[in-house]
C-alpha cells in the first residue's frame, strides 16, 4: 500500500511563523485557485502569522501582495523577477509551475506545494478544435518544469484522494501527498426550504467554456419540464445560447452575477450540476456552496468531484444517466430533500476554512521547526 504522509491538525498553535505564498493570479484576478490562495493567506494572518503573497497581479487590504513582472503567457505567467522574501515556510500553488520554480531556484525551504489539477489542453477553444499533437507539446513542456518543482517539494498538498491517485503525474510522488481539501464559510450559505419543495430549477455555475461541460447538461434536459438557469460568463457563451435554442431548452443566461445573488439562486434551485468530465476540474468549489444550501447536487464520475458530490448527491457517467438523475430529483422530493440534508451536514463536518487552516498551519509549523 502506498505510504501517505499523514498529519493531525486541530490543535492550537502559538508558534508564530512567516509564511510566503506564491500564486500565478490574485484576486480580484477571478478562479479558484486565486480565491484558495487568498482565503489561505487571509486565515493565517488572522491567526496572527505574517503572511506575503507574490503574484502576477493582484492585490489585497489584509495581507501584503507583491506583484511582479511577468512574460505574460496564457495561464503560466513566467515571471521576470522575483523579491527575496524570507520565510519560514513557502506554499506554491500549481500547475502553472514557474512562480513554484523561483521559489526552487532560490533555494528556498521548506517549500509546500499545492496541486490543484492536472494540465490538460481542451480539446476546443472558441469552438475551434485544438490539434492534438500541439496539446500534447504543450502539456509535456508544462509538466517537464512541474516535476522539477515537485521534485524538491517537502510536502505536496493536493484536495481528494481519488484525483491523487488517478493523476499521471502524481503517481510518483503519492508517498509526499497529503490531503486537505478545498473549503467554503459555512456561515455564508443559509439554507432555504427544503429542496424537495423548490423550483423545478435545474442551476449551472461556472465560465462558460468548453471543457466545463455545459453543451452536455442542456442535451440532457431535452424533454424535461424545468428551467436551466445559467450564471456566469465566457467566451462560448453566445455558441451555449445558440444550443439551448436549436434544443427547446427553457435557459436563461443570467451573466456574472453577485455572491449574494449566486446564493440566492442556490437556495431556490432544486438541484446544481457540475457537467465537467475534464481533469481540469479537480473538485468543485461551487459543490460545496451548494451543498451548504441544502441543495442536491449532480456531478460527473471523475476523480476529485464525484468523491464530493457523492457525499450530497448523484454522479453520472454519460448524458443518459445525467438525463436520469435529472428526472429523478425532479420528481422524487423525499431524494431531493435527503440528499440536501446529507450535503449540507458533509460541509459541516469535512470543509470548513476553520478545519482546514486547522489543517494548514499543523503542517507549517511541523516544517519550520
Amino acid at each position: 500500500m502506498t505510504p501517505w504522509v499523514t498529519l493531525n491538525g486541530g490543535a492550537p498553535f502559538l508558534h508564530h511563523m512567516k509564511l510566503l505564498l506564491t500564486s500565478s493570479y490574485f484576486p480580484p484576478h477571478l478562479g479558484g485557485v486565486e480565491i484558495h490562495t487568498q482565503n489561505v493567506a487571509r486565515g493565517m494572518r488572522a491567526r496572527g502569522h505574517e503572511v506575503d503573497v507574490v503574484s502576477s497581479t493582484g492585490r489585497d487590504e489584509r495581507v501584503r501582495v507583491t506583484t511582479v513582472p511577468c512574460l505574460r503567457l496564457p495561464y503560466s505567467p513566467i515571471p521576470l523577477t522575483f523579491p527575496a522574501i524570507t520565510a519560514d515556510v513557502y506554499h506554491s500553488h500549481v500547475p502553472a509551475p514557474f512562480f513554484a520554480r523561483q521559489v526552487l531556484k532560490k533555494r528556498f525551504r521548506p517549500h509546500i506545494v499545492t496541486y490543484h489539477n492536472d494540465i490538460v489542453i481542451p480539446e476546443r477553444v472558441k469552438g475551434i478544435p485544438i490539434p492534438r499533437s500541439g496539446a500534447s507539446w504543450l502539456e509535456n513542456w508544462h509538466e517537464r518544469f512541474l516535476k522539477l518543482v515537485l521534485d524538491d517539494a517537502a510536502v505536496i498538498v493536493i484536495t481528494t484522494r481519488s484525483y491523487a491517485e488517478s493523476s499521471p503525474v502524481l503517481k510518483d510522488y503519492l508517498a509526499k501527498v497529503i490531503i486537505i481539501p478545498n473549503a467554503i464559510r459555512l456561515e455564508d450559505f443559509v439554507p432555504g426550504v427544503a429542496a424537495g419543495s423548490r423550483d423545478p430549477i435545474v442551476l449551472y455555475t461556472g465560465r462558460l467554456v468548453e471543457y466545463k461541460g455545459l453543451p452536455l447538461l442542456i442535451r440532457s434536459l431535452k424533454g424535461l419540464h424545468t428551467r436551466l438557469v445559467v450564471l456566469g460568463e465566457g467566451e462560448d457563451r453566445a455558441r451555449f445560447e445558440e444550443l439551448a435554442r436549436n434544443s427547446a431548452v427553457r435557459a436563461e443566461f443570467r451573466g456574472r452575477v453577485s455572491a449574494a445573488e449566486l446564493r440566492a439562486w442556490m437556495r431556490r434551485a432544486r438541484v446544481l450540476v457540475l457537467p465537467s468530465q475534464s481533469r481540469l476540474e479537480a473538485f468543485g468549489i461551487v459543490l460545496l456552496e451548494a451543498m451548504a444550501c441544502e441543495t442536491p447536487v449532480i456531478a460527473s464520475n471523475m476523480p476529485g468531484v464525484a468523491e464530493v458530490a457523492r457525499q450530497g448527491g448523484l454522479v453520472f457517467a454519460d448524458e443518459a444517466e445525467l438525463t436520469a438523475h435529472l428526472r429523478h430529483l425532479l420528481e422524487d422530493d423525499e431524494l431531493a430533500t435527503e440528499l440536501g440534508r446529507k450535503g449540507r451536514a458533509a460541509v459541516a463536518l469535512n470543509y470548513t476554512w476553520d478545519s482546514v487552516l486547522d489543517k494548514l498551519e499543523a503542517l507549517y509549523t511541523n516544517l519550520s521547526r
